[in-house]
């Protein structure tokens, strides 16, 4: 997947629980992309005041929002 063609899954508050994320939604077969505006990671302070994006294909958003929601609401 392109990286300009992702949309936008969900904002998190650092690239830890982006990629955390990101890996729960790769482990059920959704193809997810991290990306953070922090400077190349020389600014990781700015990854709480912009968030960090976490994108995938458009078809497989809706899917992806409902399996972070479901995470959300019982965790292990």
């Amino acid at each position: 997947m392109p990286r300009e063609d992702a949309t936008l899954v969900q904002w998190f508050e650092s690239e830890t629980a982006a990629e955390a994320a990101c890996a729960a939604l790769e482990s059920v077969g959704i193809v997810a992309v991290v990306s953070a505006d922090d400077c190349g990671g020389m600014l990781p302070c700015l990854q709480e005041l912009r968030g960090v994006a976490l994108r995938a294909a458009p078809e497989d958003v809706a899917r992806a929002r409902a399996i972070l929601a479901e995470q959300i609401a019982a965790p292990e």
